[in-house]
């Protein structure tokens, strides 16, 4: 019998017995959802127009140029509208009172029927707190801000964004399907560009989409899109939600961007921060009403003591309209297909997840530690996005592998398609720098790359722009450092540390990709070895963008090993679509060979290989394999095109032989290369 209340719990606990000790909490916190979707659709006109809290709050101006404004500031004594339309004055135009903490303005159009605020012109909400004292606001639901001039000091300035209809950016082409598997490019619009400044929309729509989609990725994964006072915090500390940062062009030259994207077939993930919000009160939300709380928690629980930053709080009502209507404006004005959630771990739980070890006891996951208002909220906006758009998919940025996060809500699950394989990039990083490679543990790095929950998809990575940043380095800079500086040319020595570099960094892309999880992500310029760190422009660094910028020119000079990197890089995207290795069943491991360093596993009747040892190739290595018949190499680390030692004959065919051999029903003899990675197809 189907619980009513609880519809596929069942399917749930079937996938994982350990979590039917806490069915009573999952039932709970699955009840509580249902209340929370209940409760939004029987006010207001339901869901559907409760998510478009973008229509009714902020400035709008109507087909007769009258003007409308609103706002939520529960904490104010009065609102006033002040801006270039009233020269200044900032108490001349004031908002009228609403019930439940709203407040309005409305301004007829001018005599000669023009809108009283023209396109462009500056405006700001002034404040009145409850002890009298008038403080000036950005409103929450700006569409458009801009730094000022630097004779103006540093404080954002909104903007009326109301352009003529003729200039308006209107959509060509089409959403492309939903990926059968993501094999995403993360990227960041500013330093998408080589020279020394911030990358635009249009460079990024012209110049990086083709290099892209020529890769064989068919997702882009676009960070720091959400206005933030602060480039340097990566997108991380929003200040304007609503608003596209003015720093790479308007929003309409974002749409522009979009539209060609899914022009060249390419989904288009937005990096979507509702974990937290900058403390910035001039620019941001913070204080917005003069009082510590309106969209955030008061006291303690509102701070985040690492990040610096306030903590919204979801159980409010208008909290959660606001993040909603978010989610539903740039699904709807900017086409985006889905959205990867920053932050997950710090939402679910209340210590934040600072100093959490995550042993993998469900007790951390079901008890008091788990912030269940965060959790509700984002079982509310799965919920919402994936039944407003069955084509949306979420990724949710989680360490603490929290079991049900990636199960459909109708499932009592949290709802994300996909959970980031954070554990990965950790493991090769702290190989590279403690391990020499004869001290690498292949069954720790096998452990490291199978460990996840069984149906909840992991989207894979080696490395993301975490690893790129000022202080760490990325793979290729582990493996090479300074020797990219000497012997990246094919006209140098032969270097050995280069020789080992370009193999190692091949070989842990590809078990990665192939092994780690149902999806896979590189961030820009990683995918040919991008050398040195990301640091964005500072008084540490003298405001310099050296290092805020992808040096395409490297990757393009055919001189330079760069493009070898890059070449298989493409290689193994278009290898993955041909075959289809991610979107199936993991992968079955059965060779983890400790002296002799090699990994040997099937997915969807592929067989990979990999020697990692530093000098050892060997003759007629014997494979176990279950499906019998011929294979062929079809895609080999060593080719010369990929800077390699052209080791692998791929026309050669290889029989299988029909003893069985670790645990499989047949065997086939090869020759597997020191440093090399290959897969076979059978025939």
């Amino acid at each position: 019998m189907v619980d009513q209340e609880n519809p596929g719990i069942e399917k749930l606990l079937e996938l994982d017995g350990y979590l039917k000790l806490h069915e009573r909490e999952i039932r709970r916190r699955n009840t509580e959802l249902r209340n929370w979707i209940n409760k939004l659709n029987q006010l207001e006109g339901g869901l559907e127009e409760f998510t478009q809290g973008y229509k009714y709050f902020g400035l709008h101006i109507a087909s007769d140029n009258s003007l409308v404004a609103r706002e939520w500031a529960p904490g104010a004594q009065q609102l006033y509208l002040t801006g270039d339309f009233n020269n200044w004055q900032w108490e001349a135009t004031p908002y009228k009172k609403l019930p439940y903490g709203k407040w309005e303005l409305t301004l007829p159009a001018n005599p000669d029927g023009s809108c009283p605020i023209k396109h462009l012109s500056e405006i700001k909400v002034i404040v009145r707190k409850q002890d009298g004292q008038l403080v000036d606001r950005l409103s929450p639901w700006a569409k458009y801000v801009v730094p000022p001039p630097k004779s103006l000091g540093v404080n954002y300035q909104q903007r009326v964004w109301h352009p003529p209809a003729h200039e308006k950016y209107a959509f060509r082409h089409k959403k492309p399907a939903r990926p059968r598997a993501l094999r995403i490019y993360e990227c960041h619009v500013g330093i998408a560009t080589e020279e020394l400044g911030v990358g635009t929309y249009k460079n990024f729509a012209d110049n990086i989409v083709p290099r892209i989609k020529n890769l064989g990725y068919n997702t882009i994964q676009v960070m720091a899109i959400m206005e933030h006072a602060y480039y340097a915090s990566f997108g991380y500390q929003v200040t304007s939600f609503f608003a596209a940062s003015s720093r790479s062009g308007t929003p309409d030259e974002l749409k522009y961007m979009v539209d060609k994207a899914h022009e060249a077939g390419l989904f288009v993930l937005l990096d979507v921060v509702h974990s937290h919000a900058s403390k910035n009160t001039q620019d941001g939300l913070n204080q917005f009403d003069g009082t510590n709380a309106c969209y955030f928690h008061d006291g303690s629980r509102g701070e985040h003591s690492l990040w610096d930053s306030r903590l919204f709080n979801y159980s409010e009502y208008e909290v959660l309209r606001f993040l909603l209507s978010n989610l539903r404006w740039w699904h709807d004005e900017y086409n985006f297909d889905g959205y990867r959630f920053d932050g997950v771990t710090s939402m679910l739980y209340h210590s934040r997840g600072i100093g959490e070890g995550f042993s993998g006891d469900y007790n951390e996951y079901f008890g008091l530690n788990v912030d269940t208002e965060a959790l509700i909220y984002l079982a509310i906006a799965n919920d919402f996005l994936h039944k407003l758009d069955p084509n949306v998919i979420t990724i949710a940025e989680d360490v603490s592998g929290m079991p049900t996060l990636c199960r459909p809500t109708n499932e009592c699950g949290v709802g994300f398609d996909y959970r980031l394989g954070m554990a990965i990039p950790d493991k090769w990083i702290q190989l590279l720098k403690t391990k020499k490679d004869e001290d690498w543990n292949i069954g720790n790095i096998v452990h490291t790359l199978t460990n996840r929950r069984w149906k909840e998809s992991t989207v894979a990575y080696a490395e993301s722009h975490d690893q790129a940043l000022v202080g760490d380095k990325t793979i290729a800079f582990w493996l090479m450092d300074k020797e990219m500086y000497t012997h990246m040319s094919t006209m140098s020595e032969p270097s050995l540390i280069i020789d080992r570099g370009l193999a190692l960094h091949k070989m842990i892309r590809l078990i990665t990709h192939a092994l780690g999880g149902e999806a896979y992500l590189n961030f820009m310029g990683n995918e040919f070895g991008h050398p040195e760190w990301l640091d964005f422009p500072r008084i540490g660094n003298n405001e310099s963008f050296h290092y805020a910028r992808r040096q395409w020119h490297l990757v393009d000079d055919q001189i330079l090993k760069y493009r070898f990197l890059n070449e298989f890089d493409k290689a193994m995207h278009h290898t993955e679509e041909r075959f289809h290795w991610l979107d199936c069943l993991p992968a079955y491991v059965s060779w983890k060979h400790e002296d002799d360093k090699v990994i040997a596993f099937e997915r969807n009747n592929l067989l990979f290989i990999f020697n990692f040892h530093n000098s050892k190739s060997f003759t007629d290595y014997r494979i176990g394999v279950e499906l019998a018949g011929k294979y062929k190499v079809v895609l080999s680390s060593d080719d010369k095109e990929f800077g390699g030692f052209d080791r692998i004959d791929k026309n050669v065919e290889h029989h299988t032989f029909p003893e069985g051999w670790a645990g499989r029903r047949n065997y086939m003899q090869l020759y597997i290369p020191s440093r090399v990675a290959i897969v076979l197809a059978p025939q």
